[in-house]
């Protein structure tokens, strides 16, 4: 079966070092806790999903490659519907990484894929929260931690992305991350960007023949999915 992560066993490495990061945050998102809780009517009122499946009608359904959409239950593991639960399970310690995840004030996700077996692959994360603190930091550690993890120059507010974006392209031959590149699998350059809208967190991954085609599949899929959610 395809591994359905790709290279994002980055959320493990993200909860991995979670703890910290959020020491820092904690305090801003205690005291931005009553505003936020004060935002759920007006949330709600604007129709904002209130599951995963609401959420799901939400995620793009094609990507600009052409690649055709891997069905969910056949990854590994599968994709689709995410729970707090499910996120903290790639970490090494679920329990542990489930309150931290609690503390970023974390709801529900929804993941997506595309590609062909060893081949090109797209994948789309879109992850939401109870407010647009959390989803900033949960946004902003998942890019950093990849970066740190993939020893790769991060970009903020990279052309042809809203600002506040991430981005971050690996040489899948890279020998400055053998292991990292092993893990994965990687055939070929892979493309990431994070950006957070609102509530909700959105991330996509590309792995493609080259540097330019991965880069032009993220950007596009990512101002896609960014135009389907609700304003922020």
């Amino acid at each position: 079966m395809i591994r359905g992560r790709l290279s994002w066993w980055g959320r493990a490495v993200l909860l991995a070092a979670l703890p910290a990061a959020l020491a820092a945050c904690q305090h801003a998102v205690e005291g931005a806790q009553s505003s936020v809780e004060g935002a759920q009517s007006s949330v709600a009122a604007r129709g904002m999903p209130s599951s995963s499946r609401g959420l799901e009608v939400l995620v793009v359904t094609r990507v600009p490659s052409g690649l055709p959409r891997l069905p969910d239950d056949e990854l590994t593991p599968p994709a689709g519907a995410k729970r707090l639960q499910d996120i903290a399970g790639y970490s090494s310690d679920p329990a542990e990484q489930a309150e931290v995840l609690r503390g970023y004030g974390y709801r529900f996700g929804w993941e997506r894929f595309w590609g062909t077996r060893g081949g090109p692959m797209t994948g789309v994360f879109v992850d939401q929260f109870r407010g647009s603190v959390g989803a900033a930091a949960y946004s902003e550690d998942l890019a950093r931690n990849d970066a740190r993890h993939y020893d790769g120059m991060l970009r903020v507010n990279p052309p042809q992305l809203p600002g506040g974006c991430r981005m971050l392209t690996v040489d899948g031959a890279r020998p400055t991350a053998p292991t990292a590149a092993a893990a994965a699998g990687l055939r070929g350059p892979v493309s990431f960007a994070w950006c957070a809208h609102g509530v909700f967190s959105v991330a996509v991954t590309a792995m493609a023949p080259t540097v330019a085609a991965a880069e032009a599949e993220v950007r596009s899929v990512l101002r896609s999915q960014l135009d389907r959610l609700p304003p922020g």
